[in-house]
């Protein structure tokens, strides 16, 4: 295994999903190494306002030499639109010297890879939420044809939404005009599900921490296939 082979996760302070689900999905040798930071819920700030602590988490998180560094949270990625997005690259970039990949990126590489122009995105954000990433998904080029947000208040809440909750909200929301689904937000437990949902919906589905290490992996060239993960996998 590359001696590079190292994933460094910036993640929101109360997000519990995240690693476990890296260190459950990556294939084996490959190191995840995490940094939090206070960025949502009731942290929230704009993006220009974390740009320092941004700075500073990629900096510290750099000591372990990681292949690249995931600026892993869904809704901060995504809110200020694409400019914001690569904002936030160049800052991890800069303070890191690492390849540097956002969740918001690894979901558009995503979709454009399964070729998922016309989408639905499902979400457990409040509508304010949900509606900037809607915008940031047709400012990249998509068109979401629905989209759902449970309106949860926060982690906690999204958290206690189980596996077969969000396999059942994703069928009851389908359709048919739909080239594949996005089930967005990376403290939750929809990778579970993204096998199950493939089949009954017969379309591909992407989801945050699904899109988020398929896009490490491939920075990384690292070529084994997660098992479980769907789709997107295929074209590792």
């Amino acid at each position: 295994m590359n001696s590079q082979a190292r994933i460094g996760l910036i993640i929101p302070s109360g997000n519990r999903l995240a690693e476990p689900q890296f260190q459950k999905y990556a294939p084996p040798g490959i190191g995840v190494h995490t940094t939090r930071l206070r960025m949502t819920g009731k942290w929230h700030k704009p993006l220009s306002e974390l740009k320092e602590s941004i700075a500073e988490a990629a900096a510290a998180l750099s000591d372990t030499n990681p292949g690249v560094i995931v600026f892993n949270c869904t809704a901060s990625s995504m809110e200020e639109g694409l400019k914001g997005e690569a904002d936030v690259l160049d800052v991890i970039q800069k303070a890191s010297g690492c390849a540097v990949v956002t969740t918001g990126q690894a979901i558009t590489e995503a979709l454009k890879l399964l070729r998922l122009k016309r989408i639905v995105l499902i979400s457990p954000y409040v509508e304010k939420t949900n509606q900037q990433e809607v915008q940031f998904l047709r400012e990249a080029g998509f068109e979401v044809i629905y989209d759902l947000g449970l309106g949860l208040p926060g982690g906690n809440d999204y958290i206690n939404v189980t596996p077969e909750r969000w396999k059942e909200i994703t069928v009851q929301n389908a359709r048919s005009e739909a080239d594949g689904y996005l089930l967005s937000c990376t403290n939750t437990t929809m990778i579970e599900v993204i096998e199950e949902l493939e089949r009954d919906l017969k379309k591909p589905v992407v989801t945050s921490n699904q899109a988020a290490l398929w896009a490490a992996l491939k920075r990384l060239g690292v070529s084994e296939r997660p098992k479980g993960l769907g789709q997107l996998f295929n074209a590792l």
